[in-house]
């Protein structure tokens, strides 16, 4: 699930160490933490919020995707240039198939089933789902992950202590970034990843099982959803498609949502929000009890997982426009995070490059058709003066932390 592919990264390096339960029951208690924290905000902010979010136009989401692109550059572990090389790629996928502003088709080289472009499910589950299983056919690492022992299936007490922080830091980037229509979750769980990372005391145990890489996505994606339902209900302004399918089933049912629903509707306002408590509630109950079930799957000897695996990716790409060539598709990004994973690339950028992409560009050339080509309007803007102020002071604080790691580095040269 597109949300989720962050947490899989350092989810999946605790369950080879035998922490597949505290993962599990982490990612659940800190949804179910944001999931409440949205809910109580929506209940109480919702019409001065969403007033907020009607002022983002186009210059305003490109200052905001732009930031969000700087981010991913932090995600790529130590290598700045190696997270640029992979922005790049991931822009460039995402550039494939039909332009919605010109009608122009881009880089298809004649295939009919590219003028669509990629799915981001085929781009995820083959850099990593099946270019992670052919990582792994080159390792004897899974044969020994069965064998072990599992541990403890909940937290620990330092569990807690290193994650209760990333739990309510990923609730409040959730939320505001869910209020944003085309936020959502898969933006907001990718921002407080690389945020996390960035804040962390050890940034370097990220992407080798650190539960704050669990514990802040899963809040913030969480949060999200449950946000995102504020610009629908109290504007009409869908968010993202799974909103756009509720926007739907309300207009079916002779309900319009937006600044009147309250006034004319209060059952459905306040009905959706009270169902979302009951929800919310319900994600501990049908998750917790079952976290020792699942852990359980790492006993499945690999020979049988991975084929397992396969088929289910490869029925999930196929379901989702029911087109052969997704499969394809996903045997050449599984090629592509194969190959990543040989070159010590770290693969979590790409997908927010994917995602952010057609925002960045649409919004740019937006932004340009309406100054008449006017660079200006990004900085005399007021929110989107301050964003492109942020990414400015964010590139001059990473330049001068390199220069000052140089002049240290030269220091310890000349005196050893």
């Amino acid at each position: 699930e597109a949300a989720s592919v962050v947490t899989c990264i350092d989810g999946y390096q605790m369950a080879k160490k035998g922490r597949a339960g505290a993962a599990l029951a982490i990612a659940a208690i800190g949804s179910f933490i944001a999931g409440t924290v949205s809910i109580i905000g929506m209940t109480f902010f919702a019409p001065p919020l969403a007033e907020f979010a009607l002022d983002f136009g186009p210059p305003e989401y490109f200052a905001l995707t732009s930031l969000g692109l700087l981010l991913a550059v932090f995600l790529s572990g130590g290598s700045i240039i190696k997270g640029l090389i992979i922005i790049c790629v991931g822009l460039l996928l995402a550039m494939v198939g039909l332009d919605t502003i010109s009608g122009k088709i881009r880089f298809t080289f004649g295939s009919t089933g590219l003028q669509g472009g990629f799915d981001f499910v085929t781009l995820a589950m083959g850099v990593f789902g099946l270019g992670e299983i052919l990582y792994n056919l080159e390792t004897t690492l899974k044969a020994e992950l069965v064998t072990r022992k599992i541990g403890k299936v909940f937290p620990t007490m330092q569990d807690w202590a290193d994650s209760k922080w990333a739990i309510f830091r990923g609730s409040a980037i959730g939320f505001f970034i869910g209020i944003i229509p085309g936020g959502g979750a898969v933006i907001s769980s990718l921002t407080s990843y690389a945020l996390e990372k960035r804040w962390a005391k050890h940034p370097e145990t990220f992407g080798h099982g650190a539960i704050e890489g669990v514990a802040g996505p899963e809040s913030a994606n969480n949060a999200a959803s449950s946000s995102s339902f504020i610009p629908l209900l109290t504007l009409g302004i869908p968010g993202n498609a799974s909103i756009a399918m509720i926007f739907a089933a309300l207009m079916i049912q002779g309900i319009t949502p937006g600044p009147f629903l309250v006034v004319e509707h209060p059952d459905v306002f306040w009905g959706v929000i009270a169902s979302m408590y009951l929800g919310n509630g319900m994600l501990l109950v049908l998750n917790l009890p079952l976290v020792g079930l699942w852990v359980q799957m790492l006993r499945v000897p690999y020979g049988i997982l991975a084929p397992v695996i396969v088929l289910f990716t490869t029925i999930g790409v196929y379901s989702v426009q029911n087109q052969v060539f997704d499969i394809y598709s996903m045997l050449f990004f599984a090629v592509i995070g194969y190959g990543m994973r040989k070159l010590d690339f770290d693969p979590a950028p790409l997908p927010l490059a994917f995602v952010l992409g057609p925002m960045v560009e649409r919004s740019l050339r937006q932004s340009l058709l309406i100054s008449g080509g006017d660079p200006a309007i990004f900085v005399t803007r007021p929110i989107s003066g301050t964003l492109i102020a942020i990414f400015v002071l964010l590139i001059a604080g990473q330049c001068i932390l390199s220069i000052k790691r140089k002049m240290g580095g030269k220091k310890k040269s000349v005196n050893p």
